[in-house]
């Protein structure tokens, strides 16, 4: 399930690189694939589809995220901006709790600042 990652070297190649997922696996319009687009209700993916997403993800950057992802991630630049972060990419997300910051942080050595 792994995919190349190659030229993926900020958050918003990364972004173009969860857009591109979307589109390929599940037939996602990228004109819904915005930034501010909810993964369920803009995107019309199916929980089970979005956790498939983050398995992809987590597979292909070497990543892991903590249980409770979907409690903390609702939008389509969310879900890059705390990939990129898990991934040492990009700065801390402002949006995420304390809990969940530790429990990413205890996972992922190379989340950033």
């Amino acid at each position: 399930m792994s995919r190349s990652i190659e030229g993926v070297s900020n958050w918003m190649h990364m972004f173009r690189w969860i857009v591109k997922l979307i589109r390929d696996e599940y037939g996602v319009d990228e004109k819904i694939l915005t930034r501010t687009a909810m993964l369920e209700t803009d995107c019309g993916l199916a929980i089970e589809q979005v956790e498939e997403v983050l398995e992809i993800i987590a597979e292909s950057f070497e990543v892991r995220f903590p249980s409770g992802t979907l409690d903390e991630v609702l939008k389509l630049e969310e879900l890059c901006m705390l990939a990129a972060w898990l991934r040492g990419l990009f700065k801390k997300p402002e949006f995420i709790s304390a809990d969940f910051e530790g429990r990413c942080r205890a996972s992922n050595p190379l989340a950033g600042a």
